[in-house]
């Protein structure tokens, strides 16, 4: 597999995510290879720190431009030619790359890749997806903020492509599918919930019904389906728990020895919550939709981070992921609803 990764994408810069394709090369098949796209001066200087006998699996396209965050997302695709982003998701559309990864502007990755990959067909909206920890394990939440204005037809593609996606990748089987909305009951929610659930209903054998927000941690299904603009504000919410979770033990461990003595004793199990909340351990989520394999990653993504986004983009080119997509949509009949 080729894949192209964006280099200058991402709060930390060539340092992460070329050590980031240097780890997924240690551990991927031996023909896997990456097209590093970007600045090639910055690029060259930080495969120095990589051992020699990885370099024949790089390649560098050099681009030096990069989308800033403030920029308009799909102005800024169309007059930087010259743009990480641009390059590689070009390089991906023409055949020259089998997939891409960047952890740069996620609003003009999402409208880069629906502009040059375009649509799997039968697929009437591409939505982005997140994991959120939960007490089973973890639950993926879709759409967070690709669309913000959806129609029940867009959650019901949105909940197949989901299946489709976590059941491949991360090999899982008998996955619950959930609904989000203001109550478990049928009859409970907005417009868009209450004809989203009939079509549910008909089309998804493995819909559980409705959730509500308390049921997200707990863990009650392991898919659940909104409309991006209450999955991208549930999803940042989200983002903060941890965070919030830390500081406050941490103002509460060394107020005396008993304390001190306790946090010794948990601390190895506070380091493997830590780890198994942790984003990192998912690299990335794709675009789901588009023709094509367009991995999503945190801006402040580590090496770690983007090795995962990688190894992602491999196991969906594997698994043909967007193939199963279009057969399933093809099966249900759901293209032209």
């Amino acid at each position: 597999m080729r894949s192209a990764l964006d280099v200058m994408g991402g709060d930390l810069g060539p340092r992460a995510t070329v050590d980031g394709a240097y780890l997924y090369l240690k551990e991927a098949p031996k023909d896997d290879h990456i097209v590093l796209v970007g600045d090639q001066d910055l690029i060259k200087e930080r495969l120095k720190h990589i051992p020699e006998k990885y370099h024949k699996r790089f390649s560098i396209v050099h681009a030096p431009d990069n989308i800033g965050m403030n920029e308009s997302p799909t102005e800024a695709f169309k007059k930087k030619t010259n743009a990480s982003m641009v390059v590689g998701l070009k390089l991906h559309a023409s055949g020259q790359a089998d997939a891409f990864v960047s952890a740069g502007h996620t609003g003009a990755q999402m409208a880069g890749s629906l502009l040059t990959l375009k649509r799997i067909p039968g697929v009437k909206r591409p939505a982005i997806g997140s994991f959120l920890p939960s007490e089973k394990g973890m639950v993926f939440l879709i759409d967070v903020g690709a669309n913000v204005d959806s129609k029940p037809i867009h959650l019901l593609q949105f909940a197949l492509m989901a299946s489709i996606f976590v059941g491949e990748v991360f090999q899982q089987k008998d996955l619950k599918i959930g609904l989000l909305s203001i109550g478990e009951e049928e009859k409970k929610g907005n417009a868009l919930t209450l004809a989203a659930h009939q079509l549910f209903k008909e089309n998804l054998p493995n819909f559980y019904g409705n959730v509500e927000g308390r049921d997200i941690l707990k863990g009650k299904t392991d898919i659940i389906v909104c409309d991006g603009f209450v999955g991208n504000a549930l999803l940042k919410m989200a983002e903060s728990v941890m965070g919030v979770i830390v500081k406050a033990i941490k103002r509460n461990i060394g107020a005396n020895l008993f304390t001190n003595l306790g946090a010794l004793l948990v601390k190895p199990a506070f380091s493997e919550l830590k780890r198994s909340y942790d984003y990192q351990e998912y690299g990335g989520v794709p675009l789901l939709g588009v023709d094509g394999i367009s991995i999503i990653c945190h801006g402040n993504s580590t090496a770690r981070a983007i090795k995962n986004a990688l190894r992602v983009a491999h196991e969906m080119s594997s698994h043909q992921v967007n193939k199963r997509i279009a057969e399933k949509l093809r099966e249900k009949e759901l293209n032209n609803a």
